[in-house]
């Protein structure tokens, strides 16, 4: 996921990809405390783009109210 792709999106859309990260990053913390985490490096791209559409809801927001 690119931050090209995340400023065209929405607020309502960048808030709906937060949560299917964070149901991912979950799921990913889930199947490493049973011992079935295959895909260790998933961990690592789950975090940054949790950070990713973070960033850019705090800059759309911010220029919202520089408006």
């Amino acid at each position: 996921m690119k931050a090209e792709e995340l400023n065209k999106k929405t607020h309502e859309e960048l808030y709906k990809e937060l949560l299917d990260l964070r149901k991912e990053q979950f799921n990913l913390r889930m199947r490493r405390g049973v011992g079935q985490a295959s895909r260790v490096h998933m961990f690592k791209l789950n975090r940054r783009n949790i950070a990713r559409v973070k960033t850019i809801m705090n800059e759309k927001k911010i220029a919202e109210k520089a408006t």
